[in-house]
């Protein structure tokens, strides 16, 4: 008996969509190249999955070519993408950890920005082309997955496509454990270094901690786990020529669920591939969602939304009586009074807005970590393997 998430998984992944964007804009602010790239890969990928799963949803009609043959070569580069930004994080992190100083001048952040987008962005255009190489026909639709890469099983596309994502998750997890190393031994400057840099105040400290444990425990076993599972029972096959490998280039498959759902080992592979996209913007948002920065956003906005529709804005008063001779002064219960603007004519919300900016909030502008990634599952030509007839890329 199949399983159907419909409309479950379209409803997380567009939701996935929307809140790991809204971190983006203080982190873009605060030059945090490698947590915006992870978060701009990570809404993308929920973003193309939710349409994929929605258009084909029961059927395997090629209604968009042009679409399939975007989002296939995306997703090829998301699942390097994410994890090479997991790796720009671990390494901020492990610089920060490491410097007696967090203060950089803008030189040093430009120089930062840049190599960030060379590893998050270079590497993912990299292996999008290197891809092509074997790519054995043009893409598969998947009924209730949608358009599917097509990649010929063979020993070429582990080194050029299949690699890259565990062997960045290595690195990132080298990185991960010296930072930690790093943050013990200076575990008894903890006071001083959170009165010396405002940006690692006791919260960021235990957050980074936490990302830093999350990306040595998940990365690479999520990895090796996809491969695995995408490749089990399907043999490989040697890599003959360029010919052969592209004899049909042009060809679709179409593969209807009570198919590829029959193979266990790829069923669970695809399926894994596609709930880390949303997965992945679920934590980060849990992770990076309530920051202080966040609900101040958050409570602006509210008050923002207040003052469009036009409804009354409360602000506190009370009133405290004189203290009589020989004895104690009492507070009273405190008193709200609506009010639509404040004393000087400000529209409604201002107070409120002024009100929250007397308050020294935490930016936390350094946010970043790593993040488990997606891996995309292999198979040979686009078909999985059922009853063992397996088909060549021509």
């Amino acid at each position: 008996m199949s399983y159907d998430p419909y409309p479950l998984f379209p409803v997380f992944s567009f939701l996935g969509f929307i809140l790991s964007l809204i971190p983006l804009s203080w982190h873009l602010q605060a030059w945090n190249s490698g947590t915006c790239s992870y978060m701009i890969w990570v809404s993308l990928s929920c973003l193309v999955v939710f349409v994929n799963s929605v258009v084909w949803h029961g059927n395997v009609v090629n209604w968009a070519p042009v679409w399939c043959d975007i989002s296939t070569k995306f997703l090829i580069g998301a699942s390097v993408g994410i994890p090479a930004s997991s790796l720009c994080i671990s390494r901020r992190l492990y610089n920060i950890s490491c410097v007696s100083t967090v203060s950089i001048t803008r030189a040093d952040k430009r120089r930062t920005v840049i190599t960030d987008l060379c590893i998050s962005a270079g590497l993912p255009v990299l292996v999008m082309a290197l891809h092509y190489v074997v790519q054995g026909h043009r893409f598969d639709i998947l009924e209730d997955l949608g358009c599917y890469p097509s990649i010929y099983n063979t020993l070429p596309a582990y080194f050029l496509v299949f690699m890259w994502p565990v062997v960045i998750g290595c690195v990132s997890f080298v990185y991960s454990v010296l930072t930690l190393h790093a943050f013990y031994k200076r575990r008894l400057q903890f006071n001083q270094i959170m009165a010396s840099h405002r940006s690692l105040s006791p919260g960021r400290y235990i957050r980074l901690m936490l990302l830093a444990i999350i990306e040595m425990m998940c990365t690479i076993p999520v990895g090796i786990c996809s491969v695995y599972l995408a490749n089990v029972g399907v043999p490989l096959e040697p890599y003959i020529s360029w010919e052969n490998v592209h004899y049909g280039f042009s060809y679709v498959g179409f593969i209807p669920s009570i198919e590829w759902q029959s193979s266990p080992s790829f069923r669970a592979s695809v399926e894994m591939t596609r709930w880390l996209f949303p997965a992945c913007a679920f934590l980060f948002f849990v992770l990076f969602g309530f920051a202080s920065e966040a609900r101040k956003s958050y409570a602006m906005a509210y008050s923002n939304v207040l003052q469009l529709l036009g409804y009354e804005h409360w602000t506190p008063t009370t009133t405290i009586p004189e203290c009589k001779k020989g004895g104690s002064r009492s507070v009273p219960p405190v008193s709200w009074t609506p009010s639509h603007s404040s004393a000087h004519g400000s529209p409604v919300g201002s107070t409120f807005k002024s009100s929250l900016d007397s308050y020294d909030l935490d930016l936390e502008e350094s946010s970043d970590t790593a993040f488990p990634s997606p891996l995309l599952p292999a198979y040979d030509d686009g078909t999985p393997s059922i009853g063992g007839d397996v088909p060549r890329a021509i």
